[in-house]
């Protein structure tokens, strides 16, 4: 009987096609993952800004706790740059295993410094049984230009977008130009995140797209010692731009937001008359907490909205890989894209193609027009010379 048993499971291994064979290997490998992951505690390390964000991860928590026996611990931070500075740390000691980071919630000059850093575990995207479900039309191949290879999964899609009550501004500005007109015309109304909070430095990158004459320099590599000649002469109408909005703008420029929580606060307040968010459905997310007036909407400048997908990614190092693995799955399920998407929880853009969307119950919405990312590299020299210049 063993004999017949052991023929009869050759045979069929023996029918199995390559395709059908590697659909099963697979299969087998991610039930190994599946099977390691469970009573593993899984630390994220993502920015702890938003009580909408919060409370949707700890949704995801307990539902990987309850499906898969996975523990996930949200680590709050203000900027994933600390996370990487930790990680190199990390490196730099020969700590290769039994790391503190298992989960990173990333994109453009992070994950640029992680890849660089050798920081990433992977590939590992392909090996996700959600990842047929990923619109692959969206730009999931590169972020702010750096190739991904596979090293981070798409979780999200990101535009740089403002808010306005139609009630007190009906009109809102439609380009840089407008926005220093309005601040003008009405001082103390008009701010933006302090830089390096990634709202404050995504407004000074849309701004120089509109502003300078050189848009193209902005997608190359930027060698800051190199190129300072060129640096200057590409970013000198954005100081010249902002030289103007500060003294005119809330606190005279003293002081900024800390982050598009506080203006979306100052909006509702009408101590500000926009708020700027990377979320294009943030307005009915923040109507639906009850954070704005009914009467607030978003909307992006006529040149577009500056737009990017942001990621998960896994450290080298991570002592629960498996358990993250399992984690980035399940938040790119159509049941977790669908809640995600939903504007009274989050309302964060969805990466999933729409079929697959419609099964996890969300309806979709339309983006905004979109404006690529400059290279990563522009971003830290714009911050720097920001903080020499305005920095207190």
């Amino acid at each position: 009987m063993k004999k017949l048993l052991l023929g009869a499971a050759i045979s069929l291994a023996t029918s199995l096609t390559p395709a059908q064979a590697s659909t099963e290997a697979a299969g087998n490998t991610w039930q190994q993952t599946v099977a390691k992951a469970q009573g593993q505690t899984v630390y994220f390390n993502a920015w702890g800004g938003s009580q909408e964000i919060n409370d949707y991860l700890r949704w995801a928590g307990r539902q990987l706790q309850a499906q898969y026996g996975v523990t996930l611990k949200h680590v709050k931070v203000a900027d994933i740059a600390e996370t990487t500075q930790r990680l190199l740390a990390e490196k730099t000691a020969d700590k290769n295993s039994g790391g503190s980071v298992d989960m990173v919630w990333i994109n453009g000059e992070n994950f640029r410094s992680m890849k660089q850093g050798g920081l990433l575990y992977g590939p590992f995207t392909e090996q996700l049984p959600n990842w047929e479900y990923v619109d692959k039309s969206l730009p999931i191949d590169e972020d702010f230009t750096e190739p991904t290879n596979g090293l981070e999964a798409p979780w999200g899609v990101g535009q740089l977008v403002f808010i306005h009550d139609k009630q007190t501004l009906n009109n809102p500005p439609q380009n840089f130009s407008e926005l220093l007109s309005l601040a003008k015309a009405f001082p103390g109304k008009v701010s933006y995140p302090q830089p390096p909070e990634f709202h404050g430095s995504s407004f000074l990158k849309a701004a120089l797209i509109e502003l300078t004459d050189n848009r193209e320099a902005l997608y190359q590599p930027l060698d800051s010692k190199k190129d300072k000649a060129k640096f200057d002469q590409v970013t000198a109408p954005l100081w010249q731009y902002l030289d103007q909005l500060h003294p005119v703008s809330w606190q005279q420029g003293k002081r900024f937001p800390s982050g598009t929580s506080e203006t979306i606060q100052l909006l509702d307040d009408k101590q500000l008359l926009l708020a700027i968010t990377f979320n294009p459905n943030a307005a009915r997310a923040a109507i639906e907490h009850g954070n704005l007036v009914e009467t607030a909407q978003t909307y992006a400048f006529n040149q577009g909205a500056l737009s990017n997908i942001h990621f998960l990614a896994v450290p080298w190092n991570a002592s629960a890989k498996e358990g993250a693995l399992v984690a980035i799955n399940f938040l790119m399920s159509p049941e977790a894209q669908a809640r995600k998407a939903d504007s009274s929880i989050w309302g964060d853009p969805s990466v999933l193609k729409h079929s697959a969307l419609a099964e996890g119950g969300a309806q979709g919405f339309s983006l905004f027009k979109s404006i690529p990312e400059p290279h990563p590299s522009w971003l830290t020299a714009l911050e720097l010379e920001w903080q020499k210049r305005y920095g207190s």
